[in-house]
């Protein structure tokens, strides 16, 4: 679960600079998925070691993180369908990539949740 990790880390910070440009590297806010995604590789590297308890728990600190990066940015989803109907918003970009980050982070968290139980029973079974 590190390399996906390290993955979705690379794929926030790639979508945060990619955001920035669309903006014409204006308003730095665009590089808040780049933030998440800079802790989430991080955390991912951290997790690449043989000692049980700190990949266990340099992986929960990423589940955390994806967690409130899906927190934040959850309604940003419905904000597209609605812009997708013709609701104007002041920064269509903003919404764009908001929603592209939840999804990204709530499909990370649903593969940490997924790895965390069968990690624990490959534990409990052994």
């Amino acid at each position: 679960m590190a390399k996906v990790t390290i993955l979705f880390g690379l794929l926030l910070i790639a979508l945060g600079f990619v955001g920035w440009m669309e903006t014409g590297r204006v308003h730095p806010t665009a590089l808040i998925p780049a933030a998440f995604g800079v802790v989430l590789a991080l955390a991912g590297g951290m997790a690449r070691t043989e000692n049980q308890k700190k990949r266990m728990m340099a992986m929960h600190i990423a589940a955390t993180i994806g967690l409130i990066g899906f927190a934040g940015t959850a309604k940003s989803i419905w904000d597209y369908f609605e812009m997708e109907r013709g609701k104007a918003f002041a920064y269509p970009a903003a919404v764009e990539a908001k929603a592209m980050m939840a999804v990204i982070m709530l499909f990370y968290v649903l593969l940490c949740v997924r790895s965390f139980i069968s990690a624990r029973k490959a534990r409990l079974a052994a």
